[in-house]
């Protein structure tokens, strides 16, 4: 079962480089204390991406584990999701599937409750029936509208309206799930010098967002921040005000 949000989900590292940021996390440890901070600024659900020893951007079940099992012993109530993005694999459809599989060998205490999906990558229908069959909530990546209209077939508790170009309507990606029926909260956030608007718009809408180092370096004003969690503090504003 996925639990809904009401206003902000943290997103804490993304495919961001090390030293992206002074504050970005990578380990386990890094992303436990960031998430702690992010959940006591507001944040409620925390989204991240495992690295490996070399601080890479991994699918790997023993990296996954260990990077859900350090979060959630910080935040024990807070559900804990991963990327399944299919770059993280080098654009291989058969490997990002086989470190999904493997998923199933680790205890529930490292198994993450969600994992985000991006409905335009290949391998969806099998990637979505094995998260299914692991207990992981799916929520779903949409960039377009062509995606949303996918979504007409695919039902999952959750739907992830990501703005990541200028090109992109929001409101018209909104209005095609509505008319193609498809079910599951709505979220929406965008990318970069996008982040600030879709937090504004999200908030108009009475729809969640999401915030995070994964999404933008800066506040508002395009000042900086200290980490993920000012970024919450920062979001929490925007989005109550709009």
């Amino acid at each position: 079962m996925l639990h809904p949000i009401a206003r902000i989900k943290v997103a804490l590292n993304g495919g961001r480089r090390p030293g992206a940021h002074p504050a970005l996390p990578c380990t386990p440890a890094e992303l436990a204390a960031a998430a702690r901070e992010a959940v006591a600024a507001g944040a409620e659900a925390v989204h991240l991406h495992p690295r490996d020893a070399g601080r890479r951007e991994s699918l790997d079940a023993a990296d996954v584990g260990a990077a859900v099992a350090a979060v959630r012993e910080t935040c024990p109530s807070t559900p804990v999701g991963v990327t399944t993005g299919l770059w993280v694999t080098g654009r291989d459809v058969a490997a990002r599937q086989r470190a999904v599989d493997a998923w199933s060998a680790l205890p529930p205490v490292q198994r993450p409750d969600f994992a985000s999906v991006n409905v335009a990558e290949p391998g969806l229908t099998e990637l979505l029936a094995t998260l299914r069959a692991l207990g992981v909530a799916v929520e779903a990546g949409v960039w377009s509208v062509d995606d949303a209209a996918a979504l007409a077939i695919v039902d999952v508790p959750r739907i992830l309206v990501e703005v990541m170009s200028p090109a992109t309507d929001a409101l018209a990606v909104l209005a095609r799930l509505d008319e193609v029926g498809a079910r599951g909260q709505r979220l929406l956030h965008g990318d970069g010098e996008l982040c600030w608007p879709m937090v504004a718009l999200a908030g108009r809408l009475g729809l969640p967002t999401r915030i995070g180092l994964e999404d933008t370096l800066t506040a508002p004003d395009g000042g900086p921040v200290t980490g993920n969690a000012d970024l919450v503090r920062h979001a929490l504003s925007v989005w109550s005000s709009s």
